[in-house]
């Protein structure tokens, strides 16, 4: 597998590319690489068609690319930065900084696409999070390592609750917490992003930020809202591999994210 094996398109219906390579084909899950009007455009490879053409599914919209543009393979995944230069901030399903504030500048990068822990790497005592609301501790206790599913219609405080857990955790524990918007409405991701601000879970000054958010929203294409749970995913794995943190980490949302899978399928 040759890094930099140039390609040219061959065909886009929406979200989905065809590009053609004369040499080696990409592996399935690169990123390959083209410039769509002074834009970086990403596309994760997700089948090979055989005839040296394979099939892959754009990270961003694909207004504007032709036919016959060159596509360049990475020899690697997608990848996202990931360490405490991230708390505070918010990135796209590729990584890249969408809040104004200047460059993500990290010493690592993660691709999303990784291999699970062993089981011997998994702890196999059951231990409670406590997570300082009582409501939850005494009737629904969250478990250490497992995965809580919260259900309510609209209005009804499930993002409330969210917050709480990610200021409780970030106070009582030292914790940090991860969240990836999964086509959340673009209103609902800048309200959260400002809500965190006013609690202090993100401290726009000094370092003492608490929460990295993820976000691919309602506006963006499929192939970005498939994949921007495995970006957040990433950036939370660091923390839980690298650091030893006890991390929390939200998806919202998950019914938008399984929908965005059955739109590219």
């Amino acid at each position: 597998m040759s890094k930099n094996n140039v390609g040219t398109i061959t065909q886009v219906t929406g979200a989905v590319v065809d590009v053609h390579f004369e040499g080696d084909l990409p592996n399935i899950l690169n990123a390959l690489e083209t410039d769509n009007g002074g834009n970086r455009l990403v596309l994760e490879v997700a089948q090979h068609l055989g005839e040296s053409t394979v099939r892959t599914i754009a990270m961003d919209t694909t207004d504007g690319l032709v036919r016959g543009h060159e596509v360049t393979d990475t020899g690697e995944p997608i990848s996202v930065p990931v360490g405490p230069e991230t708390l505070g901030r918010i990135v796209n399903v590729i990584g890249e900084p969408v809040d104004e504030r200047g460059p993500v500048n990290t010493k690592m990068r993660f691709p999303i696409h990784r291999a699970a822990p062993e089981f011997i790497e998994q702890s196999t005592e059951t231990e409670i999070l406590a997570t300082g609301i009582k409501v939850v501790d005494l009737l629904a206790p969250y478990v250490k390592g497992g995965k809580i599913g919260l259900f309510g219609g609209a209005g009804v405080g499930k993002t409330v609750l969210i917050m709480e857990l990610i200021n409780n955790i970030a106070k009582g524990h030292g914790g940090y917490s991860v969240f990836a918007g999964v086509g959340e409405r673009t209103r609902e991701g800048n309200d959260l992003y400002h809500e965190m601000i006013e609690s202090g879970v993100i401290d726009l000054e000094g370092d003492n930020s608490k929460a990295a958010l993820c976000y691919g929203q309602m506006n963006e294409p499929p192939g970005a809202r498939a994949r921007v749970a495995l970006s957040g995913l990433s950036m939370a794995e660091y923390f839980r591999d690298e650091e030893g943190q006890d991390v929390l980490f939200f998806v919202d949302n998950i019914f938008r994210f399984t929908q965005a899978g059955s739109e590219v399928s």
